[in-house]
């Protein structure tokens, strides 16, 4: 039976290929879909410790987490497709100048 340990592992290994994917890639949708997986990592980590200590405000925290990234995936889809609409590209590099 996994313990403590192995969620947090795993937990982890979601946590940093996230930041992996974050950090190394230019375009948009895959720096917002890494951040959703770092999201999910800490999750899963908030809800291996509230198993194991028998507390529920783990829970709680990750319902939290879920409705703060579900409207942060709204707000940041609107916003790639407004810059794709001025811009015509959605690599990050030519967002640099911000211009009236």
């Amino acid at each position: 039976m996994p313990g403590l340990a192995h969620y947090l592992t795993v937990s982890a290994l979601l946590f940093f290929l996230g930041l992996a994917g974050f950090i190394s890639r230019k375009n948009v949708f895959i720096m917002f879909l890494s951040l959703e997986l770092m999201l999910n990592g800490i999750n899963l980590s908030f809800i291996a410790f509230s198993r194991y200590l028998h507390d529920m405000s783990g829970h709680i925290f990750v319902f939290f987490v879920i409705a703060v990234a579900a409207a942060e995936a709204a707000i940041s889809l609107a916003l790639v497709i407004l810059l794709y609409k001025n811009r015509q590209t959605i690599d990050v590099d030519e967002f640099n100048l911000m211009k009236g």
